[in-house]
């Protein structure tokens, strides 16, 4: 159904791709200005809307970049506030978001910031750090960031995909010149060299530009308010909480296993409710099998640390799946490579051109 509404909305597309078009031109020509930091600034984004692993490809940088003064700003997708806020031991996901949340959380040696103006929240980070990732950014063109990381789902590059709102794209294709390294994510371990000819043509990639591909690593699951580990069991009843712009993946990896699975499937950034987890609560309770567990996304689990869902949720089995960004091996030492040599080798300078 959603499928033959969006094609009551092809006519728009051509509105939309023209003001996209025009923008571009605009920033291209320097009739938008675009302003350059004097300090190493990676932006990962994609161009489809949600879903294309942005997340841990940031943690794959800050894992990377280890030995450098990290930080991280993101618009905050989904919070209450605006402006520009430091993530500190009193963020909730209402007030930086869930994404910036589950940064904070995890990496306690990276300032975590949020601002809806990248060109300000830049200026307030500049001075203390080394380098600043701009979590979806792609599109802030505000920000000449030195080096674009551009990301595309495995199972959607080889599709026919149009632009919005009948489709799922922010900007066409075209645009892929602005990136220097293009990470397909989701991908098989294995790539072989057609399918990665078929994508590099696809993209019409330039011999600089960088095409690297990386499969999803499912980590050990973890209680979401303990960190106590744990294994699914066999034959297990898994309540399956998400609110994801795609739980396919996911999904899939948990059907390899001989475990029953009862999804719960909310919108991306979904806020949930009370009356929700009650629902999901309730529906785990009643149903009589001893071995049985409830598991979440990271991501969603930073909207559980609600007080008033961690109540109805205390005394239950509530654990979330990490997940990790896998450079296939073919391509890990050429991608860490170059986006080092870059923050290595960014010299200072300021200039709004």
């Amino acid at each position: 159904m959603l499928k033959y509404l969006r094609l009551l909305l092809l006519p728009f597309n051509v509105i939309y791709a023209l003001v996209v078009f025009i923008r571009n031109k605009f920033y291209d020509w320097g009739i938008f200005q675009s302003t350059s930091f004097d300090m190493p600034v990676i932006c990962v984004g994609n161009l489809a809307v949600g879903g294309s692993g942005k997340t841990p490809t940031t943690e794959y940088l800050v894992r990377l970049l280890g030995e450098y003064k990290v930080a991280i700003l993101s618009r905050g997708y989904g919070r209450k506030t605006r402006g520009f806020i430091l993530a500190n031991e009193t963020a909730t996901a209402e007030t930086i978001g869930d994404e910036p949340l589950q940064y904070y959380r995890k990496f306690k040696n990276v300032t975590v910031a949020v601002c809806e103006d990248r060109v300000k929240g830049i200026r307030e980070l500049k001075d203390g750090h080394d380098v600043i990732l701009l979590d979806d950014a792609y599109q802030h063109r505000k920000v000449k960031a030195g080096f674009n990381v551009l990301l595309f789902e495995f199972a959607k590059i080889r599709k026919f995909q149009m632009l919005m709102p009948a489709g799922n794209l922010r900007e066409p294709f075209s645009v892929v010149k602005r990136a220097q390294a293009v990470l397909i994510t989701k991908s098989p371990a294995e790539i072989n060299e057609g399918v990665r000819t078929e994508i590099a043509n696809k993209l019409q990639l330039e011999p600089q530009q960088d095409l690297t591909f990386s499969s999803i690593g499912y980590q050990q699951l973890k209680h979401i308010y303990t960190g106590e580990e744990v294994v699914f069991k066999a034959e297990q009843e898994v309540f399956l909480l998400t609110g994801i712009a795609n739980p396919e993946p996911l999904r899939q990896y948990l059907e390899s296993m001989p475990v029953n699975i009862h999804a719960f499937e909310y919108p991306d950034h979904h806020r949930f409710t009370e009356k929700e987890i009650e629902a999901l609560a309730k529906a785990f309770q009643k149903h009589p099998a001893k071995e049985k567990i409830i598991v979440t996304t990271e991501k969603d689990g930073q909207r559980l640390l609600d007080d008033k869902l961690r109540d109805l949720l205390l005394n239950l089995p509530v654990y979330y799946l990490p997940i990790a960004n896998e450079i296939n091996a073919a391509d890990k030492c050429r991608f860490d490579q170059k986006i080092l040599d870059y923050v290595a080798s960014a010299k200072r300078f300021d200039k709004i051109h």
